[in-house]
């Protein structure tokens, strides 16, 4: 994706969330709202360490779609668990961030948040 398409469709998936929220979510918040929906539990509060298994479970649907991962199933509680196809690529913070925005872009442009 070249930077003004990328650009152009990182600032609309903002501008969405800024309309919803009335905030545009940092980074930590986005992929907490996509793990909370991928969760699909209606509790409204959840401890640090449960926070940051929605975050991991955001990251782990978001690189699905690049075949890093895949669902193996829900545990007892409901939770998804996935398991890692390939590594991830290593990258500096800026790539990573970008890497991640491209796959935040694809969730909701695909209509996966609601």
């Amino acid at each position: 994706m070249n930077n003004d398409d990328f650009d152009i469709r990182w600032k609309k998936v903002e501008d969405m969330l800024t309309e919803r929220f009335g905030k545009t979510p940092n980074m930590e918040a986005l992929l907490l709202m996509i793990g909370v929906q991928e969760l699909n539990s209606p509790k409204k509060k959840f401890t640090k360490e449960q926070k940051q298994d929605l975050m991991h479970i955001a990251v782990c649907v978001l690189l699905t779609r690049s075949g890093y991962f895949e669902p193996e199933g829900r545990d007892k509680d409901g939770w998804p668990h996935f398991k890692e196809l390939q590594p991830v690529p290593k990258m500096g913070l800026e790539e990573q961030e970008r890497f991640l925005k491209e796959h935040v872009i694809d969730y909701f442009e695909e209509g996966e948040f609601e």
